[in-house]
């Protein structure tokens, strides 16, 4: 009686510790893994979404959804000093809003924590000019408007520099005007905001704008005599796709830049943008 009773405490026992066990992986870490294996949508943080990039977007959610089994959530920012905070505080899986430069500084100023994983386009700013038709035409002592804010000017400058007009003080990533070496045309730059620098002109010989202010100043190919070229200067302007640190090798977040660095992601960015706007993930820095 006693072997009996010892034998159906055994097996008691032993049934008891399956249930927990299986319990354990139903309701316990089994369960949230399988979740996150089963969850994939992923929201992407953006700023002020066009309606051209929200036609990209749109299909690059289509090719997630289709090739790798991932739902795409796109939320709206309306300024640049959101996206990177939500990326860290969790509210979004992924940003796509921000170039190099911009994330560098960021970085800096907010203890670091967001890190890119993958590129997507660069859109060259350009020189213009309604005075003269081409580069070689602009005369000494031509006054050029740049903007006058530390990003945008060193990119100016770098424009500039890279169109032969002036050198500059080599190693160092954003440059002002301290740091020209050479001005063999005896160039006069004009410091204005950037939001001015196609407002005024007509009352220069060039000026260097950037792509949001240069449409609504009536600005296109017709006045371009320098447009910026993608090499290890302006390397930093590249738009990117960024993670929260420590996630740069979540498959799920490389998927999704596989599903945007796409031939199609390609041709819909040159049919909305044409040269204003280029893919940059295959090209070739010099």
């Amino acid at each position: 009686m006693r072997k009996r009773r010892r034998r159906n405490t055994i097996i008691w026992s032993i049934i008891a510790v399956v249930i927990i066990i299986a319990g354990w992986f139903s309701f316990g870490p089994g369960l949230n893994f399988n979740n996150q294996a089963q969850n994939k949508t992923v929201t992407v943080g953006v700023v002020s979404q066009s309606k051209q990039d929200a036609a990209i977007w749109k299909s690059v959610a289509k090719t997630a959804k289709e090739d790798y089994g991932i739902t795409i959530k796109i939320k709206n920012f309306t300024d640049y000093n959101q996206p990177n905070k939500a990326l860290k505080s969790g509210d979004v899986d992924l940003n796509a809003f921000q170039h190099y430069a911009f994330l560098k500084a960021w970085n800096k100023s907010n203890g670091g924590g967001v890190v890119p994983i993958g590129k997507t386009y660069i859109a060259p700013i350009r020189l213009y000019s309604k005075k003269y038709k081409k580069l070689a035409d602009l005369p000494d002592g031509a006054t050029i408007a740049i903007p006058n804010d530390a990003t945008n000017e060193s990119r100016a400058l770098f424009v500039l520099k890279n169109a032969g007009l002036i050198g500059l003080r080599k190693g160092k990533a954003l440059v002002t005007v301290a740091d020209i070496t050479k001005n063999p045309h005896n160039l006069k730059l004009k410091e204005v905001g950037a939001e001015q620098t196609g407002r005024v002109i007509n009352s220069v010989d060039a000026s260097v704008v950037n792509n949001d202010y240069a449409g609504p100043a009536g600005l296109g190919d017709k006045q371009t005599i320098y447009i910026e070229p993608v090499n290890k200067d302006s390397k930093q302007w590249i738009n990117i796709i960024c993670a929260k640190k420590g996630q740069e090798n979540n498959k799920l977040y490389k998927d999704v830049v596989k599903a945007y660095q796409t031939e199609k992601t390609k041709k819909l960015t040159k049919h909305f943008y044409g040269n204003s706007q280029i893919a940059a993930w295959d090209i070739k820095i010099k």
